[in-house]
């Protein structure tokens, strides 16, 4: 076991809050990462695991427990058994927007409209990472899993991982605990052999976000470099010099809602359709078919809307903050808190119930956190 000098975990997240915990040790390796964790659980203490900290809000009081930093890495490219198609395995330690890279790199398409989001590839499926209409759910093939109450290695299907809008069975979300306790080890993702020409654009938020017509084409060396761009003019690409991306990114998620619910906001407040099942399974049982299959229900699709243009329209304008508070909404983009220097989870968690009370005063909706609280309640 490679025990460490305990760091303050404000240098190990992008938040930059957290005391350092009572113990902590270090995995380079896969086998090393199973090693400690096993040793860890054994103790039945309680445990934190630390990636790239992207997405996490850790308290002021220090966790008194073991935290398990993965510096894991490594890629590795094989065959699929789809024509046309390749997969790519990804430690997880591996930084995700490294492993985007290398994909681009490979001419390999599915991922690059992800570029620049921190952390790293084995936080990916937990919340089922997305941006600019591309989600990890449409990739991933498969996790391997190290199982926390058995102490068991094994590789776990996409399908059983119950990916939704940021969220999966392994994500303990505010308030509640993960449905399934593990630990992922690496992920592998299945991606579109597309070369390194102008290939035509997909899905109609990628163009939008980037100005793009339905007729468009663009590489995927482009596409990146145009999305790490867009999100850098939003504070979203981490830049030490830059205090607006001291964040967790979008510290709320953009919320899902029924169709009937999404016409009582504002017209102008931004919306997508989510994707409905269009050709869902009907079961009668025998013994009460009549041979008459019913004709389907029409159902509207739940519709996905702007949780920041919601924030900007509760009043809450870019640069916001409370009166003596060293926490604030980013000046680039209103959906992320940021750290202005030296500001407390307190104060943080201050700013997000201001926050949501404001949005469900206005407007009836409790918008939810993204990152992932420890020691901390909004």
């Amino acid at each position: 076991m490679t025990e460490i000098t305990p760091l303050p975990l404000s240098q190990l997240t992008t938040l930059r809050t957290g005391a350092a915990p009572r113990r902590m040790v270090e995995a380079r390796t896969r086998d090393e990462l199973v090693a400690e964790l096993r040793d860890v659980w054994a103790t039945g203490e309680p445990w934190l695991v630390v990636g790239g900290g992207s997405n996490l809000l850790v308290g002021d009081e220090p966790f008194d427990g073991t935290v398990v930093v993965v510096r894991t890495g490594g890629l590795e490219r094989l065959p699929s058994p789809r024509q046309g198609f390749a997969r790519v395995r990804a430690e997880a330690g591996h930084g995700w927007d490294e492993l985007v890279a290398f994909t681009v790199a490979e001419g390999l398409q599915g991922i690059e409209a992800m570029s620049g989001i921190p952390g790293t590839a084995g936080a990916a499926p937990v919340q089922n990472i997305g941006a600019y209409g591309q989600e990890l759910i449409q990739t991933l093939v498969e996790v391997e899993l190290l199982d926390h109450a058995t102490g068991d290695v094994s590789v776990v299907p996409a399908a059983e991982l119950e990916l939704g809008f940021r969220t999966s069975v392994l994500k303990a979300h505010y308030g509640a605990v993960a449905r399934r306790d593990a630990v992922i080890l690496s992920i592998t993702l299945e991606l579109a052999e597309a070369g390194h020409g102008e290939i035509p654009v997909r899905g109609a938020q990628l163009r939008q976000s980037l100005g793009l017509d339905a007729s468009s084409s663009a590489s995927l060396a482009w596409l990146r470099d145009t999305v790490l761009a867009t999100r850098a003019r939003k504070g979203m690409v981490l830049d030490d010099a830059d205090p607006d991306t001291y964040s967790a990114g979008s510290f709320f998620q953009n919320a899902i809602v029924t169709a009937a619910f999404a016409r009582t906001l504002p017209a102008a407040c931004p919306r997508w359709p989510v994707s409905v099942d269009l050709d869902p399974v009907t079961v009668i049982p025998l013994d009460v078919f009549d041979g008459i299959v019913p004709a389907p229900v029409a159902h509207e699709p739940d519709v996905k809307v702007s949780a920041a243009w919601l924030i900007e329209h509760a009043g809450l304008r870019k640069g916001f903050s409370l009166p003596r508070s060293r926490a604030g909404l980013s000046t680039k983009h209103a959906l992320a808190l940021t750290n202005r220097g030296g500001a407390t989870a307190g104060e943080l968690a201050e700013l997000a119930r201001f926050i949501r009370g404001r949005v469900q005063s206005e407007f009836g909706l409790m918008l939810q956190p993204e990152p992932v609280l420890v020691g901390v309640e909004i």
